[in-house]
């Protein structure tokens, strides 16, 4: 499943935390591609990333915890 990481909303997002998650939720992407992500996704822009499909559920309410907007694409 591939999804577009939107946007942050947290008032004091924790770059780690969020660069940690995307490492755990997506197929391919290690340490520092998910902390060059993470930079990304906190200056305003869209972020694409492709998730496992056995873990969507889990992946999606760490997201949300997180206060990520996504959609999904596929």
């Amino acid at each position: 499943m591939k999804l577009n990481l939107l946007s942050c909303d947290a008032q004091r997002p924790d770059r780690r935390s969020i660069a940690k998650c995307i490492v755990e939720i997506s197929s391919h992407i290690q340490g520092s591609l998910a902390n060059e992500l993470t930079d990304i996704l906190l200056e305003g822009d869209a972020v694409d990333i492709e998730i496992n499909d056995k873990n969507s559920g889990s992946a999606l309410r760490a997201l949300r915890k997180l206060s990520i907007d996504y959609e999904i694409i596929d």
